[in-house]
């Protein structure tokens, strides 16, 4: 097996060196990097028979290799989280920008980021800007992601964003996980409901009911209603399914017009839990964002435009962008937002504090965790109590439909009795 010897950086940007055994330098990156390490520099050796090095082949991890394109493995939040804090640590160490860019092509182990991290350092490489070469890349980084890295140009401070950034990232990713996996659960419960009492009204039902009345009994009504049920969904099931994808292919439609998604988001801001739930996760994405921008530099009309995309609401789009317009008039930022009567009176008051004291951007980061925390803690809360709340829905629809098909059953059974 070949050995590898390798110069690294750990998540403090201390460089470390060593030798490693392992098959390619493909899985010396994988290796180095559950260490927490970040290779930036290794020579293989071939080892002869007596054990001495008769052979080295070096290479510094500063070049890129074509990778295709692959529609079918976008680029995740959470592969921009990794890759940002690696070119974090390799800027803090002084690892040149070009050859930071190229370290990252090759360790990414997605293929469409290795493929973009490739082209923006070309970019770079022929005299294009940092965040111009991001920029080309849109569906992969967001404009709160470029704009950051041109304040960090602009200012000199790249190193400094660059692990601002970092944070920001993988506090957006956390709070992304965290609502995934709340609806998961849920959804994957409707599904099986709705497999299992299909099943039941196709082919359970039919068979039960033809044995009862070629029994002669008689059907109470709750047995007739599922009968009725159990028809509809034996003759007419590709009437139900047709209906089915063409309402959420119309609802779909209408989201995504200007004023359909203007009043989808002011129902669920009414919603009993979820108006809550959404109002804590945006006023944390806002929050975060607004606070993250300022603090690398970004000025504050464009880091409310900027932030005013990510709350992914058009309700409070609206509302910030009003906010923007009342700014750049010359209004206060707790004023202008205040005016919306959308943003709780803590959040004003910090941001107030925060304006008074010249800390905006601290305020603004206090008020994104307190709301990340409670974010986290009511969809929490909602899963203790939605989880057996599904159960008994579940087992109720089940219950239903086994008391309508034994209760003849009861009947033609007391009836032969009564004949005896």
């Amino acid at each position: 097996m070949p050995v590898f010897r390798y110069k690294a950086l750990d998540g403090h940007g201390k460089s470390v060196s060593g030798m490693l055994d392992t098959e390619t330098a493909r899985t010396l990156r994988s290796e180095l990097r559950k260490q927490s390490l970040f290779l930036s520099e290794y020579a293989e050796q071939s080892i002869g028979g007596s054990g001495d090095v008769v052979q080295a082949t070096g290479k510094k991890e500063t070049g890129s290799k074509e990778i295709s394109f692959s529609l079918f493995r976008r680029v995740k939040p959470a592969h921009i989280a990794e890759m940002t804090r690696g070119l974090a640590t390799l800027l803090h160490a002084g690892v040149p920008l070009t050859d930071s860019l190229g370290s990252m092509a090759e360790q990414v182990e997605q293929d469409q980021l290795k493929q973009v991290m490739a082209q923006v350092r070309k970019s770079v490489n022929e005299g294009t800007a940092l965040h111009l070469a991001l920029r080309e890349h849109p569906s992969v980084f967001q404009d709160v992601y470029a704009n950051m890295v041109e304040a960090g140009e602009r200012s000199g401070t790249l190193e400094l964003v660059f692990a601002r950034l970092s944070e920001f990232v993988e506090a957006q990713v956390r709070l992304q996980t965290t609502v995934i996996s709340a609806l998961i659960y849920p959804i994957v419960m409707i599904v099986v409901s709705l497999v299992v009492v299909s099943g039941l009204m196709i082919f359970v039902v039919p068979q039960l009911v033809d044995v009862i009345v070629e029994q002669g009994g008689q059907l109470p009504w709750i047995t007739q209603g599922l009968i009725f049920t159990s028809n509809i969904f034996v003759d007419y099931w590709w009437l139900l399914l047709g209906l089915l994808i063409g309402g959420m292919f119309s609802f779909g439609k209408w989201k995504r017009t200007e004023k359909g998604r203007l009043r989808w988001h002011q129902i669920t801001l009414r919603l009993w839990v979820a108006g809550p739930l959404t109002r804590k996760i945006v006023i944390a994405r806002f929050s975060r964002t607004l606070g993250t921008l300022m603090a690398s530099g970004v000025p504050l009309l464009d880091a409310m435009d900027i932030a005013k995309s990510v709350t992914n609401n058009a309700v409070y789009e609206n509302l910030i962008e009003d906010a923007r317009v009342a700014i750049r008039d010359g209004d206060s930022i707790a004023n202008a937002l205040s005016a919306s009567n959308r943003f709780p009176p803590m959040v004003l008051q910090m941001i107030a504090i925060g304006e008074r004291t010249g800390e905006v951007e601290s305020m603004l980061d206090k008020v994104a965790a307190s709301y990340e925390l409670q974010a986290d803690t009511t969809i929490s809360r909602l899963m203790v109590l939605l989880e057996p709340f599904l159960i008994l829905f579940l087992g109720g629809m089940v219950a239903a439909i086994v008391f309508a098909i034994i209760l003849p059953m009861l009947e033609m059974n007391n009836a032969l009795r009564g004949n005896r």
